[in-house]
């Protein structure tokens, strides 16, 4: 790796033992439960050569940050970032990082993560973001990743660390885009103290000759609250892990993801949801829809142990399908071993619902605008939960471009 000359001994070894781990583990196969229904052993994305930082990277897919704080990765090198950061944020490279040894990878199970693994062999710029303590972010930060392979295909793994201190309230925007054909293999580790607060809205619009795998894993002190929107459009194949841990008493987890494939495209959102705190609430909502030969997947995992008495539990996959060559697999899951929660599933596979269609078809609104509204609606409910008007417009643009092609080759 070009950056392991001036890397500290302690990074060094991180390195080498996620080398080994993954050389002893291998990759998942379909024998894996995890990975039954999204297989990897056909890729060939492993012999991908590490990309190389870009002399002169396009940055179109970049759009003006506005009052935004934007940090822009390229093909995993930090390309710009803010000369000034708000007040109570700091930005600093892994490599340089004094207190990371303690908090990089704690989140990560040893096993099981064999692109997490990967990811801590192989990336080149991990950024550490600290928020202090009580720091109210009035504006957004934006973090962009972009993929760029003008020639033949490449490899990159994005790292990124976040930190936010006790009381601390912060919006996160997180946007995949790119050209070409490329692999990303993203990790980020949210860390949320006591009482802190973090909405985190992710668009992963990839290239749709890219391949995109993605882990988010966080924990969750006392008090903590964490809300996402998740939007997967892009990608020939992609898959987004959320791997959250409830620890302290009283925290709430809440995700929404709508996802929308057409052709080929493989989509897979799989969560796994730790509760070990008394009080502690967790809600999961995905809608996708699936076109042509295009293939959705929704693993959803809760686990409730014993010290999480009086957990609120609920998740809901919804998936509309377009084509009779479409497939979606759903799979939620719920493990108890407390006796006093609330915790629920469910999964609905279908078409469009007729009764809504004749009703829009009866107030003279013709066959296809009234299965374009109808549409539309089902996913950007999930959109509009976000409460930044700038990026609720740029998270609905993305879905509607997406749209617009299931409706043009419907």
């Amino acid at each position: 790796m070009s950056s392991a000359l001036s890397s500290p001994a302690w990074l060094q070894s991180l390195r080498q033992t996620a080398r080994d781990r993954l050389e002893s583990d291998g990759l998942p196969g379909r024998r894996d439960e995890a990975w039954k229904y999204t297989d990897v052993g056909r890729l060939e994305v492993m012999a991908y050569p590490l990309a190389e930082r870009p002399g002169s990277p396009d940055l179109t897919a970049a759009p003006a940050s506005g009052e935004r704080t934007q940090l822009i990765l390229v093909n995993g090198f930090l390309h710009s970032a803010p000369a000034q950061l708000p007040a109570g944020v700091s930005l600093t490279r892994l490599q340089d990082a004094q207190e990371v040894p303690a908090l990089l990878g704690r989140l990560l199970p040893e096993q099981g993560k064999s692109f997490a693994t990967m990811n801590s062999a192989l990336f080149e710029d991990g950024l550490v973001l600290q928020i202090e303590a009580h720091t109210d972010l009035e504006h957004p930060i934006e973090l962009i990743s972009l993929g760029q392979a003008d020639g033949p295909p490449v490899a990159f793994h994005p790292r990124l660390l976040l930190v936010m201190g006790k009381g601390a309230r912060a919006t996160l925007v997180e946007r995949h885009a790119g050209q070409g054909q490329y692999f990303s293999n993203s990790v980020a580790e949210l860390l949320l103290a006591e009482d802190s607060c973090l909405s985190h809205y992710v668009l992963q619009d990839e290239a749709m000759t890219a391949v995109h795998l993605a882990l988010t894993a966080l924990r969750q002190d006392r008090g903590s609250r964490y809300q996402a929107v998740l939007v997967q459009t892009g990608g020939r194949l992609s898959r987004h892990e959320m791997l959250p841990f409830l620890e302290g008493e009283g925290a709430s987890f809440s995700i929404e993801g709508a996802y929308v494939a057409r052709d080929q495209q493989h989509i897979d959102n799989t969560t796994f949801v730790v509760h070990r705190a008394p009080g502690c609430q967790s809600q999961q909502v995905f809608k996708g829809v699936l076109a042509e030969a295009s293939r959705g997947v929704f693993q959803g995992s809760v686990l409730v142990e014993r010290t999480a008495q009086k957990t609120n539990a609920h998740q809901l996959s919804k998936a509309l399908l377009l084509s009779d060559r479409a497939e979606m697999d759903a799979k939620p899951e719920l493990e108890i071993y407390a006796d006093d929660v609330k915790c629920g599933h469910g999964a609905t596979i279908g078409d469009i619902d007729e009764n809504a269609l004749f009703y829009l078809r009866a107030r003279g609104i013709d066959d296809k605008t009234a299965r374009q509204l109808l549409i539309n609606a089902f996913v950007a409910e999930v959109v509009e939960s976000i409460a930044d008007d700038s990026v609720r417009a740029a998270f609905l643009a993305a879905l509607a471009q997406h749209l617009s092609h299931l409706e043009a080759t419907a």
